[in-house]
């Protein structure tokens, strides 16, 4: 599972750094205009997950995981290649409306791991899962760069789908579900009411999905425009590969601390660790507005990779603990589905941002969400508890 992660985060992120540029290829566009269109065809496809990815974890807590892992992953491939013969914005855009409804192999992969995972090692079992995707996520870019200043962007398409058939054919091959039944609850199911119901009295458990909302906003918000901004700072003719590089140092940061995260979040509690990764990662995002020369832009890019590494696997872990395993894919396709939710934000905003007020201020306004984030969740932890130490003084006083 975590070489078809590897592969299939790969595969998602070589395209990513010229998506820009690739638009600009359809025809005459203006800057402000291309920021927009890649802010929506960047977008769109997660808008589209954003409403099916409940549906997904349903049915693969009913049907198995396995099984999602295989249909998303061919049809992510198929989408992808199309692309590379798209010639119009349109086109495109369709295409990543249909890749949508696919797209969930690594949301998918994640449950199917959570589901065997004991709850007290999660954080750690999912940090490790979660270092194959951010290895892929750091070399797409690198390659996807080098391949499309080699031999164009369209063959670049064609080789990501050829990426994600074999990882597809990984699983098929190699993955084996055990179905995992918690004492007490064999046979157990819930319907979909239970479900909501269970999410909506735990108030905590929404936050933690509003922080995965807020962690895939603020990434990419800017990720449709970093080749535009690297292309501000350096006058390199190798702009793809550039961008890549900038792109890819952040899982550099992932990779080197997603698994440590997770340990110590098995420890001192994942709530705790995602408020302290919030702050920090607002403190690393911001000066990237104010940068001046491409290698101050990575290594900020660096930094802010190794406090975002371990959001994601905390947020996952905290389902595991408080959520049955018999209604753990779809709540964590409730969380997958606040997670595109952020997708579809982050790129639509930056681009309109980007163009009324520049780059940088994208920079600025998604840093200071972050950290009004960590506020908030500060809040709620400690009203959280105060009503256990009432309970504590009341019982001392009796």
């Amino acid at each position: 599972m975590w070489f078809a992660n590897m592969l299939v985060a790969g595969s998602m992120t070589m395209v990513l750094p010229f998506l820009s540029l690739y638009i600009e290829s359809f025809g005459q566009y203006s800057p402000a205009e291309v920021q927009r269109w890649a802010g929506i065809v960047f977008g769109v496809s997660f808008l589209v997950a954003f409403l099916v990815s409940p549906i997904w974890g349903r049915i693969g807590d009913r049907f198995g995981r396995k099984s999602i892992l295989i249909g998303t992953g061919f049809g992510i491939a198929l989408s992808v290649l199309l692309m590379g013969y798209a010639e119009t914005v349109g086109a495109l855009f369709v295409l990543r409306a249909f890749m949508g409804l696919a797209t969930g192999f690594i949301p998918a992969s994640m449950a199917l791991i959570s589901a065997q995972s004991n709850k007290r090692t999660a954080g750690e079992t999912l940090g490790t899962l979660q270092t194959g995707t951010v290895s892929g996520g750091l070399m797409g870019p690198l390659f996807g760069g080098m391949i499309a200043d080699t031999v164009g962007m369209e063959l670049t398409f064609i080789l990501t789908a050829l990426l994600l058939a074999a990882a597809t054919l990984l699983v098929i091959i190699g993955v084996k579900e055990v179905i995992f039944e918690e004492q007490d609850e064999k046979q157990r199911s819930y319907n979909w009411k239970e479900v909501i119901r269970h999410i909506v009295t735990h108030p905590l458990l929404i936050m933690v999905m509003v922080v995965a909302l807020i962690v895939q906003l603020v990434n990419f918000s800017v990720q449709p425009l970093l080749a535009l901004y690297v292309g501000e700072l350096t006058t390199a003719e190798n702009m793809a590969f550039l961008a890549g590089m900038a792109f890819s140092v952040t899982g550099l940061g992932n990779l080197l601390a997603t698994r440590k995260w997770g340990q110590i979040g098995d420890r001192v509690g994942h709530v705790k660790i995602m408020l302290l990764l919030l702050i920090l990662s607002g403190l690393f995002f911001i000066p990237q507005a104010f940068v001046t020369e491409l290698w101050q832009l990575v290594l900020l890019r660096f930094l802010y990779g190794i406090q975002i590494g371990g959001l994601i696997p905390c947020t996952t872990a905290y389902i595991r603990q408080v959520c049955p395993v018999a209604m753990q894919g779809e709540v964590l396709g409730y969380n997958q589905s606040f997670r595109f939710l952020g997708n579809v934000i982050g790129p639509v905003s930056g681009g309109f941002i980007a163009g009324m007020f520049g780059i940088p201020a994208v920079f600025i306004l998604s840093g200071l969400l972050l950290i009004i984030t960590a506020i908030i969740v500060t809040i709620m932890l400690n009203h959280r508890s105060r009503p256990k130490e009432q309970k504590y003084e009341s019982t001392q006083t009796v």
